[in-house]
C-alpha cells in the first residue's frame, strides 16, 4: 500500500467565551478515554490473501487514502477519508476504523435513527466532505466497508475499545480565546495549512487540507464543534508531535480554525441560520453556527 499523505494539521487564535460543553448524546456510541491505553493492532499488509477479497481491500485503502480524486462525483471538497482518520485509518485516538466498525449499527443523535455502518460513511460525504454520498449498494461504498472491516480483524463487536475516536478534553475553565487561538495557528499550524486555512496543493492536488473556506468540511461536520476539533488536535497534532499542546492552546486554536466560514450546513432549514442552528446546533457541543463574533454573523457559508 503506498503510504498516506499526513492532514488535518490544526492550529490557530482568536477571543470568545465559550458556553458549557453539551456532549452529543449517541447513545452506545461512547469514547474511551485517553487513560485507556489501546492494545489492539490491526491486521498488517502481508496479512492480505490474493484473493478477491483482498483485491477489494487494497480498493477500499485506495479510496480512502485518495478520496477526493478516485470520487470527485461523491466529494465536494479539498478532504480525503486519511484527513480526520490518520495512519491510513489505523491510529489510535484518530477515530480508527477499527474502532468503528465493530460499533455499528447504533443508534445516533444527530440524525436520531438507528445508522448502518454504510450510513455513517454517507453521513461523512455530506458533512466533512461537503459532498454527495454515494448509494449504500455501490461499488465504491462496499469497498471502504471492506476496508474497515479488514481493519477490525479479530476486534470484539459492540465493544468501546482504547483508542476508538477522538478523547474528550474538558473545557478549560476560562473558556477559549480566538487571539490566542490565532497565535498558535500561526506557530504551529500555517505552515502546513496555509496563512488563511487555504491548505496546500501539489500540482492542483490537495497534500494538505484547507481548514476553513470553500474547500473545507462544512458547517454540518462533527470537526466544527470546538470540543471535537479540540480533541482532534490535542492527540493529533502538530503532526508528529500529538500532546505537545495543552489542553487550553487546543480549544484556543479550535475555535480559531472554526470561527472562520464555510460550506453552508446542508440540512439548512428553510433558508435560515437560527432555524437551523436552533434544529442542529442548539445542544451540539460547543460551536459557534448563528452566534455572531466580532459583529458578523458565523454560519453564513461559502460560495462555491
Amino acid at each position: 500500500m503506498k503510504p498516506m499523505i499526513p492532514a488535518l494539521l490544526l492550529l490557530a487564535v482568536g477571543n470568545t467565551q465559550a458556553a458549557p460543553i453539551v456532549m452529543e448524546d449517541q447513545s452506545q456510541l461512547k469514547v474511551p478515554g485517553v487513560q485507556a491505553v489501546p492494545q489492539f493492532v490491526p491486521p498488517a499488509e502481508s496479512d492480505l490473501p490474493d484473493n478477491a477479497f483482498g483485491k477489494m481491500v487494497r480498493e477500499g485503502h485506495a479510496l480512502f487514502v485518495d478520496t477526493r480524486r478516485l470520487m470527485p462525483e461523491a466529494v465536494g471538497n479539498g478532504m480525503n477519508c486519511s484527513n480526520c482518520h490518520l495512519d491510513q485509518g489505523r491510529l489510535a485516538h484518530s477515530a480508527p476504523m477499527w474502532g468503528a466498525y465493530p460499533m455499528y449499527p447504533a443508534y445516533r443523535k444527530k440524525n436520531d435513527k438507528v445508522n448502518t455502518y454504510a450510513e455513517r460513511i454517507q453521513g461523512c460525504f455530506q458533512f466533512s466532505m461537503n459532498g454527495k454520498p454515494p448509494a449504500a449498494d455501490s461499488p465504491q461504498m462496499t469497498a471502504l466497508a471492506v476496508y474497515s472491516y479488514w481493519l477490525s480483524t479479530k476486534a470484539p463487536s459492540g465493544v468501546e475499545m482504547a483508542g476508538r475516536g477522538y478523547p474528550e478534553v474538558p473545557q478549560p475553565k476560562g473558556g477559549y480565546d480566538f487571539k490566542r487561538g490565532q497565535q498558535v495557528y500561526r506557530e504551529q499550524c500555517g505552515i502546513c495549512h496555509g496563512d488563511n486555512g487555504e491548505g496546500q496543493k501539489v500540482a492542483g492536488e490537495y497534500v494538505m487540507p484547507p481548514l476553513w473556506g470553500k474547500d473545507s468540511y462544512n458547517w454540518g461536520a462533527g470537526m466544527h464543534r470546538i470540543n471535537t476539533a479540540a480533541s482532534f488536535i490535542k492527540y493529533n497534532m502538530p503532526l508528529g508531535k500529538p500532546g505537545s499542546l495543552s489542553d487550553q492552546q487546543a480549544w484556543d486554536v479550535a475555535a480559531w480554525i472554526n470561527r472562520h466560514e464555510r460550506p453552508q450546513d446542508p440540512r439548512l432549514v428553510e433558508g435560515s441560520i437560527e432555524k437551523t442552528r436552533v434544529k442542529f446546533h442548539a445542544n451540539d457541543g460547543v460551536n459557534l453556527y448563528g452566534q455572531e463574533v466580532d459583529g458578523v454573523l458565523i454560519g453564513q457559508g461559502t460560495g462555491s
